[in-house]
């Protein structure tokens, strides 16, 4: 079965990768001239790793990232809130990670050429529309280099081109723009002194718009030295008539500075953090209203197409691995494309857009913003209860992702024949049943 992948992002290799490793031929076609490091830092959850490991990428995750043991929240003056333990200091099987995004990037890249061939992925191509038949999808393209259309005919497309995805607004024409919520977000990346213990992701503040985060993405190159760390200062800016800039303006030195004067943590150099930040950029804080559907026929979406969210939590990177695992097992799993990417939709869709609409109430930072309402710390229990809650809406409790079966598809597995349809119909636990029905 081909499969073309529109958008060659984390989502969209992890997607190939995963598709590959079931047995089908998956091609990426990126708008992009070309793939390279750029970015700043992400977390990667359990839920996530576990998949990647089991794709046969964890010693590739090792060498590249960095594995954080603890989430520290502060007040807006450095003053504990509140933490909790991650990773594997948390009961997981597997680490959480904090890596570079462009050097993240670029290895699922490099594992894609490789297990693929390095024509597996090209850049260049603008998707622009397609059509369907009951047999196939027809992809149109133009390309950047030469001006000319071309066309691709392939068995299923995903849509995998982020939060302003082209193949979105052809299944979903009146939707409109991306939802803004009045913050934007300052971010950059630069050497400092290791904070805390060197292992820890800390976040201070309290509501959107007043808040400060900080963790490493690698260690001191020499002993003593100055870590990595990705940082991001979330500012409001009065809404105006004038429509919302989404450039990813640079943030000049000074009005960094500005920015970061009213904050006083005793446990990083913020003044310094901003000279040494070579380039500080500023994102406007999006995400769309959940879909009623993902799945038309033979085209389906995936990761941020599918569901961008506001990034509370850490998800939204680590749900887009999830998809493209799932996607891989349901298109193994059944004879008809058709019906398994309606799977898909059914195993996913649900989770996934009440993750959306959690990160809305600022999913497990109603903690910070609670303390700060509340004028310290929050009663005993009540901030394990919204942390608990928001890892069992996301499947990702230590319990979930531990106990879950495996959504490797079996070596032997094909979805071209019946064999295979019927062997890989019961999902793993904690996923709907399947549908007995289904074509």
């Amino acid at each position: 079965m081909r499969v073309t992948v529109v958008g060659g992002g984390i989502a969209g290799l992890t997607c190939a990768l995963s598709l590959h490793s079931a047995g089908f031929e998956p091609r990426v076609r990126e708008a992009a001239r070309s793939i390279e490091a750029v970015g700043v830092g992400i977390n990667l959850l359990p839920h996530a790793v576990r998949e990647l490991a089991e794709l046969g990428l964890a010693d590739e995750l090792d060498t590249i990232a960095l594995p954080p043991r603890r989430l520290c929240y502060y007040d807006r003056a450095g003053g504990p809130v509140w933490e909790e333990p991650l990773g594997r200091a948390a009961g997981y099987r597997w680490p959480q990670y904090s890596v570079h995004r462009g050097t993240l990037h670029l290895m699922l890249l490099a594992a894609v050429r490789e297990r693929l061939g390095p024509d597996a992925v090209r850049t260049g191509l603008l998707f622009q529309r397609f059509e369907q038949t009951q047999d196939g999808v027809r992809a149109h393209f133009l390309d950047r280099a030469s001006g000319a259309p071309v066309a691709e005919d392939t068995d299923v497309l995903v849509g995998a081109d982020g939060i302003h995805s082209v193949v979105r607004s052809r299944l979903h024409p009146d939707e409109g723009p991306s939802r803004w919520n009045g913050v934007h977000m300052w971010r950059g990346v630069a050497r400092g002194p290791r904070i805390l213990d060197g292992r820890s992701i800390v976040v201070a503040g309290g509501t959107p718009g007043a808040k400060f985060v900080a963790y490493p993405i690698e260690d001191p190159v020499a002993e003593g030295g100055d870590a990595l760390l990705n940082w991001v200062l979330e500012v409001r800016h009065p809404r105006s008539d004038t429509p919302l800039d989404r450039s990813n303006r640079p943030v000049p030195a000074a009005e960094a500075h500005a920015g970061l004067a009213g904050w006083s943590l005793p446990w990083i150099d913020l003044a310094t953090l901003a000279e040494r930040s070579s380039a500080i950029f500023e994102y406007p804080m999006l995400d769309r209203d959940p879909l009623p559907r993902w799945s038309f026929g033979r085209v389906t979406l995936l990761g941020d197409a599918a569901h961008p969210m506001f990034p509370m939590g850490m998800n939204g990177g680590s749900q887009s691995v999830v998809d493209a695992r799932v996607l891989a097992w349901c298109l193994a799993g059944e004879s008809d494309p058709v019906a398994a990417l309606r799977r898909y939709d059914e195993l996913r869709r649900p989770t996934v857009n009440a993750v959306v609409l959690a990160n809305r109430e600022l999913g497990p930072e109603a903690i910070i913003a609670r303390a700060a309402e509340h004028g310290g710390a929050l009663p005993a229990g009540q901030a394990e209860k919204i942390s608990e809650a928001y890892k069992s809406l996301a499947q990702a409790t230590a319990e979930q992702v531990n106990g879950h079966a495996s959504w490797t598809v079996p070596d032997d597995a094909t979805n071209t024949t019946a064999t295979a349809a019927v062997t890989l119909k019961t999902a793993p636990p904690g996923a709907p049943a399947p549908d007995a029905t289904a074509p």
